[in-house]
């Protein structure tokens, strides 16, 4: 999810500092002197935005994956239990039988 809205923001951010290096009024309506400085400030801030979404999306997708393989892992092989082992039946020997 932080991945796409990352891209979005880096596509918002191309186009607001194509435009506004183009025309800085248009961008930067509301200013009486709009600037191409401020225009790359803006742009400079709105890209560290997107790279810092962009990265911890990446590392929030990359522990989603390690959780999901350590469950699918103990399904697999699940932990090791004691098995009960089956004992022959023998039949009991008297210890007062002579032996020949």
């Amino acid at each position: 999810m932080l991945i796409k809205i990352a891209f979005h923001t880096g596509i918002w951010t191309l186009l607001f500092f194509i435009v506004g290096m183009i025309k800085p009024k248009w961008p930067l309506f509301f200013l009486k002197k709009p600037d191409r400085f401020l225009v790359l400030i803006i742009s400079t801030v709105l890209f560290m935005i997107s790279a810092t979404l962009y990265g911890e999306g990446n590392r929030q997708r990359a522990e989603e994956e390690k959780a999901t393989k350590d469950v699918v892992s103990k399904i697999v092989t699940p932990s090791s239990a004691p098995v009960p082992v089956p004992v022959p039946d023998v039949p009991a020997t008297k210890a007062d039988s002579p032996k020949n």
